[in-house]
């Protein structure tokens, strides 16, 4: 970058917006003096070269062999100034306010050939003494004769200064008045953006409620970069309230393992024990170490689940086996507690692999802990365009009032805090179904409770404790 184009960048917005638009005025200005210049000069000087043409035309026939006029009356009929010359620009003969001196100098004499050559005389500024615009042609090679006819620029010289003059005024005060007006126009432009950066100021300094003055009658860049704005502040704002609420929660419930944790080792150090004491009490701390390592786990999977974007496609019907089997393998006594009902073909769904599987295995973590055998898992799809997960338990089911805040984190029954569980299971499911533009259904005794994107899918199932999941498949285009 130029020192230049550095220098030009530290100026404010509106200087450089002003300083491009008077100099496109300019640029245009000047473009316009010149053609209108050039088009009266065109104009003057064609009425002059016209009546210089008629006047040779008139003088060359009247000059004789000797550079004389034969008709003096004749050639002062012309009413022009004329000169014969010889080859070393001695005027030889003269008529009309033409002296003796010659209008045409040697050197600029010598390049005139049998073809008229129309020349100026004087300088245009300064003003010459006698500007002059001649005609000169050579009327025989030897001995060389020359036949200058000239007409007085005075007038249109004249009138080509005042033409520049009037140009240049005229060009001064347009670009006044459009630096003016641009001046007008960039504060008119720009003073809604000054005025979002003090409120985005205000903002900064801690006043997260506040929202940009954004005209609701108006419909342009500045009013939609401020309700761009408007919306990434209220999804900020709403952001850091749930990582605030998170991190509130999170500490609410680490703290009663940390504190059983710590409980358990200040009641070991109390007195002496024996190497099998130590070892229950190690192994007592060692469950609570994988309940708290199992909390953390699942904290990291949700924030890992709120903070990423949809991706991926996987097979409802291969990840729903898969895991079903893993869990009768893992448990072998209960295996014939677990059902599972599935179509013989794959069921596309837009979710990946990894996320179905964390969907599948949080619902059989919560019929199994919390429900009751047999737990019914099935998989079809009930609509065009949409696949359905249904896992039903035998159990007591959720109490009305936990259907509608079961997806919040943390949100445990009274009766179910004695169980193991963190309450973070269901409100990770449904952040990876509402992302993957799914619906949640928790269905109890005739009561249901949605979470995510409603799917033209009725319910279709007992009264027995059912969470359904709907997902939109590759199928539906």
């Amino acid at each position: 970058m130029s020192p230049l184009t550095t220098r030009l960048s530290r100026l404010p917005l509106r200087v450089r917006l002003v300083a491009g638009f008077s100099l496109a005025s300019l640029v245009v200005l000047v473009v316009a003096g010149i053609f209108v210049y050039w088009r009266v000069d065109y104009a003057l000087d064609r009425g002059l070269d016209t009546e210089l043409t008629h006047a040779r035309h008139a003088l060359e026939p009247l000059v004789g062999p000797d550079g004389r006029i034969r008709s003096r009356s004749a050639a002062d009929a012309t009413g022009v100034p004329w000169q014969v010359l010889d080859g070393d620009g001695t005027v030889i003969d003269r008529g009309g306010p033409a002296g003796t001196t010659p209008l045409l100098t040697t050197s600029r004499l010598a390049g005139v050939t049998t073809t008229p050559r129309t020349v100026n005389v004087g300088d245009f500024l300064p003003v010459a003494d006698k500007p002059y615009r001649l005609q000169a042609v050579r009327l025989s090679p030897s001995p060389r004769r020359y036949l200058l006819v000239g007409v007085r620029r005075d007038h249109r010289d004249e009138a080509l200064r005042e033409l520049l003059l009037q140009l240049s005024l005229a060009g001064i005060g347009a670009l006044l008045v459009t630096a003016l007006v641009g001046d007008r126009l960039a504060r008119a432009a720009l003073r809604p953006v000054e005025c979002y950066r003090r409120q985005a100021a205000a903002i900064t300094a801690g006043n997260t409620s506040l929202r940009l003055d954004v005209p609701p009658q108006r419909d342009d860049e500045i009013t939609r970069l401020g309700d761009t704005f408007n919306d990434m502040l209220t999804s900020l704002e709403a952001a850091l309230e749930r990582e605030r609420q998170f991190v509130t929660e999170a500490s609410h419930e680490l703290r009663t393992p940390i504190t059983l944790l710590t409980s358990r080792i200040q009641l070991a150090l109390r007195r002496p024990r024996t190497a099998a004491e130590h070892e229950r009490i190690l192994a007592e701390l060692t469950v609570d170490l994988d309940r708290l390592a199992a909390l953390s786990e699942q904290l990291l999977q949700l924030g890992r689940a709120e903070g990423s974007h949809p991706a991926g496609h996987g097979d409802l019907v291969t990840v729903t086996t898969r895991t079903v089997n893993h869990r009768r393998l893992a448990d072998p006594d209960h295996a014939t507690a677990l059902t599972v009902a599935v179509p013989e073909g794959p069921v596309p769904v837009r979710m990946a692999d990894f996320e179905l599987e964390r969907v599948v295995t949080n619902l059989l973590d919560n019929a199994v802990v919390h429900g009751a055998p047999p737990v019914q898992v099935s998989v079809d799809e009930p609509a065009t365009g949409r696949a359905r997960l249904l896992v039903a338990d035998a159990g007591p089911g959720m109490p009305p009032g936990l259907l509608t805040t079961a997806t919040q984190r943390f949100a445990r029954a009274e009766e179910a805090r004695s169980r193991p569980g963190s309450g973070l299971g269901l409100s990770l499911v449904s952040t990876l179904v509402t992302r993957a533009g799914g619906e949640l259904r928790l269905c109890h005794d005739g009561r249901h409770a949605t979470h995510g994107s409603p799917a033209p899918v009725a319910c279709a199932h007992g009264p027995e404790m059912t969470v359904t999941v709907l997902l939109p498949t590759d199928r539906s285009g």
